[in-house]
């Protein structure tokens, strides 16, 4: 099978972003997200809730605490990029501020080579995030056990929003905030405490969007790759499986199968 994309792409040289950290209160919370929806479309956003980890530039007695670890990144004029991300560092003084007018390279760090988590995980679409959805966030993580657990809030909107539907598979454009819950742990035994744990915590943030984005599904059953494809997404992507693949060669993924033999989707 061959597959083709055609890029249009930009020349981006500086821009305007970095980590800041904030202390994870309610207030802070939904101050980021209710920004991040008012930014132009030159400024991306992801904003983890979670366990500050025990690195270097993070002071010391932050460590194991909740913190908002917010991503920036404006492409666009430094000036306007300034005054774009001026407003995050007033919701409460930064625990680290790292944004900065930079190489766009410099955004992505090395990863760590021996950091390989096993992870209880789920991936939904919300409408909003106000101060009561926020205290529901730190009230769950507050209760977890896990080493590490987060919820990262991606605000979308913007360019997406300009594209049908059907244009694509990602069929999720009038969806407002993407959220993935997590919790890292290192021991297998623990597996069923922490995924219960990940599924109180999506019960208790849905707002009635059933959508999913497949690239942070793992491992679900076809209910929830369905909700990445729906409706007519999913009809028209088995179709083209049928046509191009009949008999499901390229299925070790979030398999869409293809029709069945009377013509019908699964």
């Amino acid at each position: 099978m061959a597959t083709r994309f055609q890029y249009r792409l930009h020349a981006v040289d500086t821009v305007v972003g970095g980590m800041l950290l904030l202390p994870a209160t309610p207030e802070v919370i939904a101050s980021v997200v209710a920004e991040a929806q008012a930014a132009p479309d030159e400024l991306s956003t992801i904003a983890a809730i979670m366990t500050a980890p025990p690195i270097p530039f993070i002071p010391a007695q932050h460590h194991g605490r909740l913190v908002v670890m917010a991503l920036l990144a404006y492409a666009g004029p430094v000036d306007a990029g300034e005054r774009t991300v001026a407003p995050f560092r007033r919701f409460a003084t930064p625990i680290v501020d790292m944004v900065r007018p930079m190489p766009y390279p410099q955004l992505f760090p090395p990863e760590q080579e021996d950091f390989h988590p096993v992870a209880a995980a789920h991936t939904m679409f919300l409408d909003t995030v106000d101060e009561g959805l926020a205290e529901t966030i730190v009230d769950h993580l507050d209760a977890s056990t896990a080493p590490i657990r987060a919820v990262q809030l991606r605000v979308l909107g913007g360019a997406i929003t300009r594209v049908p539907a059907e244009a694509t598979a990602f069929a999720h454009r009038t969806s407002r905030i993407m959220a993935n819950v997590a919790a890292m742990y290192q021991r297998p035994d623990e597996a069923a405490l922490h995924a219960s744990w990940v599924n109180r915590l999506a019960a208790a943030l849905n707002e009635g969007d059933t959508g999913a984005y497949v690239n942070f599904l793992t491992g679900e059953d076809e209910a929830r790759v369905r909700a990445a494809y729906p409706g007519a997404t999913w009809d028209r992507l088995v179709a083209l499986k049928q046509r191009y693949d009949p008999a499901n060669l390229f299925r070790l993924n979030q398999n869409i199968p293809p029709a069945n033999e009377d013509g019908t989707t699964p």
